[in-house]
């Protein structure tokens, strides 16, 4: 009997076993996009979930989400705030809260549970939390704005000027203050939230420490409209008795000063802050410590800050524990109440971060009395130095991406004089790195110090140590890709530099001369990044900052924030405004984001209809057009297509793009609109455009072509001959590229989808023509503005990375089918072009990590893919009718279709075998002549 009973609880736990192994778990719960779920504002948040498990084929059918303001009642299994009760839905992927209204300043608890394909029930996710923001101004509890002085309305600049020959505009400066408050905690504390804003910039300190890791807190704005405020859990930094808040306050974009270099002059204000620290008790009261002339300020030790012109602290300056309690403040005036944005918005984007070191390569002295440092690579960054020497000594630290030829600082391409000063105290060892400047360089430039180990007759400061510091958004790294090719593998880091030292609180153009949000590089090489990066987070507020800078006529400005008004086409640019309408888009299709197409609706129809009116008889000729492409001339605006093609084509996309969202949104009387006013944008395009007897687009650019390919412009019956034509003038160029900045995306593109990633191969696989290969042969270590990499343009620009998109989508051959949303609906197509003979490559997608990983050996193609949970796949292998094909070592029959083996799957890890596999496509051969039917 025993063992019986035995026998059948061993079977038993056997059957518990295989069955929790069959089912699986519940992995990165996101709330809006984040774990990290502090100071969230959206009133209906949305949720999302990764399945993973240990079969394959895994998909969801229904799912549960519990949420509750405590973890208690949660860990019951009760949603006292919302259940969403079982859901027959298999979307794991942005799920919206339809529970009760959330209160504002408040920690809720969630979790979710699934049923799988079998209708098995999972078990419960872990728990995860957000915290809600302050929903509405009466939840900052009265507080104020403050400062150390508050700005004269005659002295403010808003929008912000250019032209500062003017002698009041050229020497202007102001206070960078410090602002502290004392308080007292005479009971425990469960919770202490810190919900904040100091404009430009601000380093919150609490008890002497700073608080958090992050760098130019908040996000650029026009903070005529809004301002972004940061919220901080500080519960384990308080202590009891006495306490000290200490704010630190740069300029950033908030007051640009006029001295040193500078793309603009402007003053919002002078530097101020706004305060609320929620204090809740053990016993379940609450209080409010709140920013108001009760506050003490002064003058700090930071005496220059310019975003553009460098930063100066003098740390005899420096008052000792200013921004701990029982500091002497009396001497110190009273803040003063200053007008604040007319808004507050969290910030929802990543913030930014210090990321690598870089220590020097190579260390010189050009000429007496300057030394240059080496850092090894051109990255948005800041200096870190630590030094020695006399009290009131000044080391004067001169940023630069290149050298003169003597070897010095050369700033004359992107703006002069730029550098950073620090004052000495006296102390043992000093260190110091900028709070609210950074630029893009690679060398360091010191004048009044030497370095350690040298030569110091005029026993000047001595450098114990010099590094910079790479700063950057602080959005997660979710790709990763390497290949045979060595070229490939130093474009993709060359590329990837760029993208990393233009990723601050907008997708800048370059981390040095201008640091504006200029849109087209979000919607073109946003593709690119998106694959390494999660951006989605970044792309609302991209989203955001073009909606407070539409004008009331409906213009989407080329750069926004926008804090100064361009002339022309630096102003009104539809390859630039037309961000406003793809990139909520793109966002729909990368990440399921439905809600950013609601709340864009309004943007986007508002800048079509002001296309419209521009347009004459549907055709609009204004703009920048292919911005940086090849012609005769220095690189700048479109050379070789005219302005009436990329303006319109970009108009007919939108237009394309806006049917798709009404339909989707439900607005069936828009969608119908919007394609009729399509169909009259394509037919006037051709007309105006198209030349039937060659088959080409006005005079047969590689930009002019491929962009009426990609829009959709081109009838079906004249499709493969314009793209031979767009084929045939790379060849003819020597397999060169002449497209720009606009053009050179949809030239991948077209390539990529018609089957020609050999053509695309053929173009980057050298170096000895303007592109990707050139700038590396030339030295860069990040990409440049132009594609000859010229040394008097900028040399950190990411506009022109838009291969890294074809590493992942042709080469791995990971991309989302048509029409899917999300990756939900994966194509796993690699392109085994040239000499490459192996790749590797992984994306985290919303679903979860997809992988493919190939290699070529003698006669067979072998092929690794991971598809994740809740997705499906469609693999397509290059074989020939002949081709031996293996799944998991088992052979296939019945899947060649067009020079591919083709073969469905759902999620799980795969291998294929393909052998006696001729080449898919040729990387070599000439077009003498064009297509002229």
């Amino acid at each position: 009997m025993m063992k019986s009973r035995l026998l059948l609880l061993l079977l038993l736990l056997l059957f518990i076993s295989s069955n929790t192994i069959a089912q699986g778990t519940l992995q990165h719960l996101l709330c809006e996009n984040t774990s990290r779920g502090a100071g969230i504002d959206a009133r209906q948040p949305v949720f999302s979930w990764q399945l993973t498990g240990h079969t394959g084929n895994i998909r969801q059918s229904a799912y549960r989400i519990l949420v509750a303001d405590n973890r208690a009642t949660l860990a019951k299994n009760k949603g006292n705030i919302w259940d969403s009760k079982k859901v027959m839905s298999d979307e794991s992927v942005q799920q919206v809260y339809a529970g009760k209204p959330l209160a504002s300043a408040t920690t809720y608890y969630w979790k979710v549970m699934i049923w799988d394909q079998q209708g098995k029930a999972w078990g419960w996710s872990s728990p995860e939390q957000w915290q809600t923001g302050l929903y509405r101004p009466e939840d900052w509890q009265s507080a104020q704005w403050i400062g150390y002085e508050k700005m004269p309305d005659g002295e403010r600049i808003v929008p912000a000027i250019t032209d500062d020959s003017d002698e009041k505009y050229r020497h202007r400066t102001d206070v960078l203050p410090l602002l502290r408050k004392e308080f007292t905690l005479h009971k425990p504390v469960t919770k202490a939230t810190v919900f904040i804003c100091g404009l430009g910039q601000f380093d919150l300190h609490l008890n002497g420490k700073k608080v958090g890791a992050h760098f130019l807190d908040p996000g650029w704005t026009k903070y005529d409209e809004h301002a972004l405020y940061v919220t901080f859990d500080v519960t384990k930094i308080l202590q009891s008795g006495s306490n000290a808040l200490g704010v630190m306050l740069g300029n950033g974009f908030f007051y640009v000063p006029g001295e040193r270099y500078r793309k603009l002059t402007g003053a919002y204000g002078y530097p101020q802050l706004i305060c609320r620290l929620y204090l809740q008790y053990r016993d379940g009261t609450a209080e409010n410590i709140v920013s108001d002339t009760t506050w003490k300020a002064a003058p700090g030790p930071v005496t220059f800050s310019s975003i553009y012109g460098g930063e100066d602290y003098n740390a005899t300056l420096a008052p000792d524990g200013w921004d701990t309690a029982g500091f002497p403040d009396q001497p110190w005036r009273q803040a003063v109440v200053v007008n604040g944005p007319r808004r507050l918005d969290a910030q929802s984007a990543d913030p930014l971060l210090t990321w690598d070191h870089f220590v020097p390569v190579k260390v010189t002295q050009p000429k007496p009395g300057v030394w240059l440092y080496d850092m090894g690579q051109n990255a948005s960054a800041i200096p870190y130095l630590a030094v020695t020497g006399p009290a009131h000594a000044v080391v004067k630290i001169t940023p630069a991406e290149l050298l003169t030829g003597g070897g010095l600082a050369d700033q004359s391409a992107v703006g002069s004089p730029v550098y950073f000063n620090y004052t000495l105290k006296g102390d043992s060892i000093e260190r110091w790195q900028p709070r609210f400047m950074y630029y893009g360089f690679r060398y360091l430039q010191v004048e009044g110090a030497v370095p350690e180990g040298t030569a110091n007759p005029g026993k000047l400061p001595v450098i114990r140590d010099l590094q910079s510091i790479h700063t950057r958004n602080g959005a997660a790294t979710i790709g990763a890709f390497d290949c045979s090719n060595a070229l490939f593998n130093k474009t993709f880091t060359l590329i990837d530099w760029a993208i990393r030292s233009n990723m601050a609180s907008v997708f800048t153009d370059c981390p040095h001369r201008e640091k504006l949000g200029w849109l087209e590089e979000a919607h073109l090489v946003g593709s690119s990044i998106r694959y390494n990066y999660d951006i989605a987070r970044l792309c609302r507020k991209v989203v955001k900052d073009m909606m407070y800078a539409q004008t009331a006529e409906g213009l989407i400005p080329d750069i926004a924030p926008e804090y100064v008004h361009f002339d022309a086409g630096f102003r009104d640019s539809p390859e630039w405004g037309s961000n406003g309408v793809i990139l909520p888009y793109y966002m729909y299709q990368w990440y399921g984001d439905k809600g950013v197409l609601a709340e864009s609706y309004p943007m986007m129809t508002r800048y079509v209809d002001y296309l419209e009116k521009k347009a004459d008889h549907h055709i609009l000729r204004h703009g920048l057009g292919d911005w940086y492409d090849i012609g005769p001339k220095f690189p700048g605006e479109s050379q070789l297509t005219p302005k009436g093609i990329t303006a319109t084509a970009m108009y007919y996309y939108d237009l394309s793009i806006l049917t798709r969202v009404a339909g989707i949104l439900g607005k069936t009387a828009d969608e119908q609109k919007y394609r009729v006013q399509a169909d009259a944008v394509k037919t006037a395009y051709n007309k105006a455009f198209f030349h039937e007897d060659t088959r080409q687009y006005a005079g047969g650019s590689q930009t002019a072509n491929a962009m009426s390919v990609y829009m959709g412009l081109v009838d079906s019956i004249y499709k493969a001959d314009v793209v031979e034509n767009i084929v045939a003038d790379i060849r003819q160029h020597d397999n060169g590229i002449t497209a720009g900045d606009i053009g050179y995306r949809y030239l991948l593109r077209v390539l990529d989808d018609e089957g020609r990633s050999d053509v695309i191969y053929d173009m980057n696989s050298r170096s000895d023509v303007p592109g990707y290969g050139l700038q590396l042969a030339q030295g860069a270590t990040a990409l440049t503005e132009s594609w000859q990499g010229y040394h008097n343009a900028s040399n950190n620009h990411f506009m022109l990375g838009h291969l890294m998109e074809w590493f992942y989508t042709g080469l791995a051959g990971i991309r989302p089918a048509a029409g899917s949303v999300a990756f939900r609906d994966i194509v796993i197509r690699p392109e085994p072009v040239g000499d490459v003979t192996f790749v590797n490559a992984r994306y985290q997608s919303p679903y979860g990590e997809i992988m493919s990983s190939w290699k070529k050996e003698d006669n067979d193609f072998f092929l690794k893919i991971t598809i994740p949970p809740n997705s499906r796949a469609t693999v397509y292998l290059p074989a020939s009718s002949t081709s031996d094909v293996t799944m998991d070592g088992k052979a296939l029959t019945d899947g060649y279709k067009d020079g591919r083996f083709v073969v469905s799957t759902g999620s799980g890890s795969y291998s294929f075998r393909v052998t006696d596999t001729p080449p898919v496509s040729s990387s070599s051969g000439s077009y003498a002549t064009l297509i002229t039917r």
